[in-house]
């Protein structure tokens, strides 16, 4: 059974950062690229960032580009998500979501995703 298990959330300051985790089981993480994405309150999920099976290319949205940055460790069978300069707007849910063998880019068209974890940016 595949999960995804994110943690790392919080209450954080406008300009503070924070690392998300997501742990994965139950298929051989270093065959799939993984992404991010969020929901933000009363809105629908937005793509936020994603990597290649291998760790060697990413992509990210506009709206987190040169603040959030992703990666993954194939050993630990971890993908994460380091967020710096928070602003009020990443307030959201996120979550970590697993893409169909052999696809990825932006898109949210994925096969598992996590439970999700709260983010807040708030003074």
């Amino acid at each position: 059974e595949v999960q995804l298990v994110e943690s790392g959330g919080g209450l954080v300051q406008p300009g503070g950062s924070l690392r998300l985790s997501c742990a994965a089981s139950g298929f051989t993480f270093s065959s799939y690229a993984m992404a991010w994405v969020r929901q933000a309150p009363g809105k629908g999920l937005e793509w936020v960032s994603a990597i290649s099976n291998g760790g060697d290319s990413t992509l990210s949205a506009d709206s987190v580009k040169g603040r959030f940055f992703i990666s993954r460790d194939n050993a630990k069978n971890t993908l994460y998500l380091q967020m710096n300069s928070l602003k009020p707007e990443d307030t959201a849910v996120y979550y970590c979501a697993k893409y169909p063998r052999g696809k990825w880019g932006a898109t949210t068209d994925f096969v598992s995703w996590g439970q999700g974890t709260q983010v807040t940016v708030s003074s």
